[in-house]
């Protein structure tokens, strides 16, 4: 079964082998400087010994960079696991600090509607609950995943499509339990392309944003639509890569980041853009084992 493995860095390991690169450059150095100065005067046998001990501190030097880079990409995975994770908390802590203020505020519009029947106001008591009606429920409409960081995600999200002055539908056909990669991942990957879409959007007049959530047998399956400007042909399939971007220098990390993710659980991303929109699909197996099972095999999954 596929699994993701990242690996702490060794911190002691990494320091041990720096102090040995060290000394070892320090010889190599030391070694080639009595070669030039007493190069003529040295023996045979003392110039193949200093060229036996040049290529050993080349060979430890060389092993001791590998590590290096080894461990410097794996520190550099658990920055990113650990900033992913940070952000997560942040919109669980949002989605707290909201459900707190609903709390408050539903309490006093059920003391209001009360007091508006205990007068007879009926009227005026419907009127009253049609207009708080949308802000009362507007929250359940995230809360329907089985997953908190996920409905956090998405709490957050859909305020700020509000701010936007976007108008966006959520689709949760399937609560997403026992989604088989962490909560704050997929998080990882939503959060990417539902903040593209809202980049994207910043440049339309009218518009929308639509977020769907399903599952079948085989997968977890999503889309993020919306209806901003169709991406261009020809880079539609390097949007993907490192690097790629078209809002500036310096970005082009957020889809990259996406499709590594969905990759490292044996999940897929695509874009299909149109004039009327463009929507970024990607879904991850049930069973990553059974999938990679099934492609060694031929077998149709």
């Amino acid at each position: 079964m596929r699994s993701v493995r990242m690996r702490e860095a060794d911190v002691r390991k990494t320091s041990l082998f720096s102090v040995i690169i060290n000394v070892m450059q320090a010889l190599v150095m030391l070694v080639l400087a009595v070669y030039l100065w007493k190069g003529e005067s040295l023996q045979k046998e003392t110039v193949t010994l200093i060229r036996w001990m040049a290529a050993a501190g080349a060979l430890v030097v060389g092993g001791g960079a590998i590590l290096d880079i080894r461990d410097a990409l794996s520190a550099r995975k658990l920055s990113e696991a650990a900033d992913a994770m940070e952000k997560t908390m942040e919109d669980m802590e949002a989605l707290n600090n909201t459900l707190r203020v609903q709390r408050h505020d539903f309490l006093n519009h059920l003391q209001v509607v009360y007091s508006l029947m205990e007068m007879e106001e009926f009227r005026e008591a419907g009127a009253y609950i049609e207009r708080v009606y949308g802000e009362i429920t507007s929250l359940s409409r995230v809360m329907k995943t089985a997953n908190p960081a996920i409905n956090a995600l998405l709490q957050v999200k859909t305020a700020a499509c509000d701010r936007w002055k976007i108008h966006w539908e959520l689709e949760i056909c399937s609560p997403w339990k026992d989604l088989p990669m962490p909560g704050w991942e997929m998080c990882k990957v939503l959060s990417n392309l539902i903040d593209n879409a809202i980049d994207a959007l910043k440049e339309v007049s009218d518009r929308k944003l639509r977020i769907t959530m399903t599952e079948d047998l085989h997968d977890f399956r999503f889309e993020v639509w919306n209806n901003g400007p169709m991406i261009p042909v020809k880079r539609q399939t390097a949007i993907f890569l490192s690097g790629v971007s078209g809002k500036g220098e310096g970005r082009g990390m957020g889809l990259y980041i996406v499709r590594e993710t969905m990759h490292a659980y044996g999940g897929e991303i695509e874009v299909a853009s149109l004039p009327e929109g463009t929507c970024f699909r990607g879904w991850i197996p049930r069973d990553p084992g059974r999938e990679e099972e099934e492609k060694e095999a031929g077998t149709p999954a």
